[in-house]
């Protein structure tokens, strides 16, 4: 049977069960009383789910400045019966995760990151006074010691996020706020902070509504070069973080599972 003929088969048939399950819908459903309904999703129970990933294209900004993802559409439902599109992304753009192996020869890929550290307490630390006036202001230990007299001690495994009003940004050249010279100016981790996380606290993650963890001026990316060794992980780019709560959410992290991979563009959310 030629291609065509098998897909206009295809589509016929799911046209015709599509009818069917319609149907069947219909009749169980007069059939439910309200106590008989089914128990509500899990994220019900935790109040508020909050999406903290960027939507992204060939125009969201990156650190070197070019598009980080390009699309090619191969199918389309017009002529095809189906919409299919390829994609070619760089690891590190929009919204995504920095794997271990990112700023290291040996560190863990993202597909070895343990399942157990993508779920866990998020801790947003608000510097947004700083940053207004401030476009390389960074997270500093006082910042981390603030949130703790506020809030309690950092959770184990938790993820400390820097909250600097940039997500707000992204659409504008100052999110990469480069000057005629070509520096960039953005907030990121004092490597103070990442030094102190790293000595008295368990966290899994440090994430950032930036482009990277380091602030745009570093010359060195000393936060990179500490945190990720060190077997934990980054986030970068989050958008929403003013909506979460500094404390008490939990944070689920949709990292990509590709074989070797340094990083990758990520489903990132909060409920709490």
């Amino acid at each position: 049977m030629c291609d065509i003929c098998v897909m206009t088969a295809v589509k016929d048939r799911m046209l015709s069960r599509r009818d069917l399950f319609r149907g069947g819908l219909a009749v169980g459903a007069a059939g439910l009383t309200a106590g008989a309904m089914a128990k509500p999703a899990m994220a019900d129970a935790h109040g508020s789910v909050y999406d903290l990933t960027h939507t992204y294209g060939p125009d969201f900004p990156t650190f070197f400045g070019v598009p980080g993802i390009t699309t090619e559409q191969a199918y389309k439902f017009e002529s095809d019966g189906f919409n299919l599109f390829n994609l070619s992304i760089n690891e590190h753009t929009g919204t995504h995760i920095d794997a271990p192996l990112h700023f290291s020869a040996d560190g863990k890929s993202v597909d070895e990151i343990e399942v157990g550290n993508l779920v866990v307490p998020l801790c947003v630390v608000d510097i947004r006074e700083r940053s207004a006036f401030d476009a390389d202001a960074q997270l500093t230990p006082d910042d981390l010691t603030a949130w703790i007299e506020a809030n309690g001690d950092i959770p184990d495994r938790a993820c400390v996020a820097m909250l600097s009003g940039w997500g707000d940004k992204v659409a504008e050249p100052s999110y990469r706020g480069q000057d005629d010279a070509g520096g960039l100016h953005f907030p990121g981790f004092h490597p103070e902070a990442t030094a102190m996380l790293l000595e008295m606290t368990s966290a899994a993650a440090i994430a950032v509504d930036t482009l990277p963890l380091d602030h745009g001026a570093s010359a060195d990316f000393a936060t990179h070069y500490a945190w990720l060794p060190a077997g934990r992980y980054g986030i970068e780019n989050l958008a929403g973080l003013e909506q979460v709560p500094a404390a008490g959410a939990t944070l689920i992290v949709g990292a990509p599972k590709h074989a070797g991979g340094s990083g990758g563009p990520a489903r990132v959310f909060a409920m709490g």
